[in-house]
């Protein structure tokens, strides 16, 4: 009786083992810090504050905008994690080599402070991001290829990472069996008195590292992963077209909102003053400056007169407009109304524009996509308090036990936003 040399005549003990390495090489497993509770208030405190401050940017288990959260306090100290969440930009202007290396690593966009934040809310942040949300993560993949599969005619490119990852364990399983196999099949061959001693000896022959790695099956394997990480690289890259978060233009007038909206409180409905009553903010004019800078000359009242308020007298007396870069632009495709959301639905400016008040140089804090527009629909609750508007459709929504949400009103129609 014959035996052919195959992948299965190497011990599969050695192969199992370096294939186990290799495929778990680039894999990280995280361990909370002991000193972060897990108890189900503290989680649930954390999840409130979470979906107010961080959720626009951060996601638990992937990376998003800024990266994975879930083991900050397994990879950074504690004191370290909420002194990032308070003030990254402090942290990184003191040096701190681990927040210049993130500052780096993630294109320079500036994270907001968070110094309204006591020790007991960052504790409690802490907390869910180390305990919260993973039955929520599991649902919300199922449910989020499901709709992005229906709607984009693809798979997320977040949810590939997940594939990627079961058919490896499916792989590793296969494997097993086959050791299982490989093993009985020995044993029973070396008992056997059909065998002859040529063969037992091919049998139990030791294995070598190189006839590992140059095995047909160990090829195929890493071509494999190799393709499909690359082909994952490249679909992260096309849903990354036309995203500009972060983007931060230089402007012909440098002008803070630190300054105007944070330091001296001006509204933002005092400059775009089409924010309430039509479907843009409005840019705001030479004129609307020059009510206050037609007495204002310097900031802090200093001497002489401002380069930049210069720039602004210059505009008006010669009735220039000022070539302001827009920062915030959705495709032709979308339909946005400010009134709608500003006034109709009490949106706050800072929900989509984030901490505009903070922002010395104005930046796209949100992704402005799709996805992102459909979560703020599916998680919005509707004030409908002293609106007429709504009293209908409250009545209708009145059997339901959960709160009414633009969903309910038809925020997740199609038309509603591509006409």
């Amino acid at each position: 009786m014959s035996i052919k040399r195959s992948f299965l005549g190497v011990p599969i003990h050695l192969g199992a083992l370096l294939l186990a390495l290799f495929l778990f090489s680039g894999m990280e497993s995280h361990a909370a810090h002991p000193d972060v509770p897990d108890s189900e208030d503290a989680i649930k405190a954390g999840e409130a504050i979470f979906n107010a401050n961080c959720k626009t940017c951060h996601k638990l288990d992937q990376r998003y905008t800024g990266p994975a959260l879930r083991g900050v306090t397994d990879r950074r100290t504690i004191d370290w994690a909420k002194n990032f969440i308070l003030n990254s930009q402090a942290l990184i202007q003191s040096g701190d080599a681990q927040a210049v290396a993130l500052f780096k690593e993630y294109n320079n966009i500036v994270m907001p402070a968070h110094d309204f934040l006591s020790d007991g809310d960052l504790t409690n942040l802490l907390s869910y991001i180390e305990y919260g949300g993973k039955e929520e993560a599991a649902v919300d993949a199922v449910a989020g290829a499901e709709g992005a599969a229906g709607a984009a005619g693809g798979i997320p490119s977040e949810y590939l990472g997940i594939i990627l990852g079961v058919l490896i364990v499916v792989l590793l399983l296969i494997l097993v069996v086959l050791a299982l196999i490989v093993s009985v099949l020995t044993k029973y061959l070396n008992t056997s008195d059909k065998v002859s001693v040529e063969d037992k000896e091919f049998i139990n022959q030791k294995g070598s590292i190189k006839k590992v790695l140059t095995s047909d099956m160990l090829i195929v394997i890493v071509t494999t992963i190799v393709m499909a990480l690359v082909v994952k690289t490249a679909i992260d890259g096309l849903y990354g077209i036309g995203i500009q978060q972060g983007y931060a233009p230089a402007q012909p007038i440098a002008y803070s909102h630190e300054l105007h909206a944070g330091q001296y409180e001006i509204p933002c409905q005092y400059c775009h003053t089409g924010v309430e009553i039509g479907k843009s903010a409005n840019i705001p004019s030479a004129n609307i400056c020059m009510n206050c800078h037609m007495h204002i000359q310097n900031v802090g009242g200093k001497e002489g007169v401002s380069p930049e308020i210069a720039k602004l007298y210059d505009a008006y007396d010669n009735n220039k407009p000022i070539e302001w870069v827009r920062i915030h632009n959705l495709p032709d495709l979308a339909y946005f109304n400010h009134s709608q959301h500003v006034k109709v639905g009490g949106i706050e400016c800072q929900t989509c524009h984030g901490p505009i008040e903070e922002m010395e140089v104005v930046y796209q804090h949100s992704a402005l996509t799709m996805g992102w527009c459909i979560d703020c629909h599916r998680n919005t609750e509707i004030n409908a308090q002293g609106n007429e508007y709504y009293d209908k459709l409250v009545q209708l929504h009145s059997e339901s036990k959960d709160a009414l949400k633009v969903k309910d009103i038809g925020g997740l129609e199609c038309a509603k936003c591509h006409y």
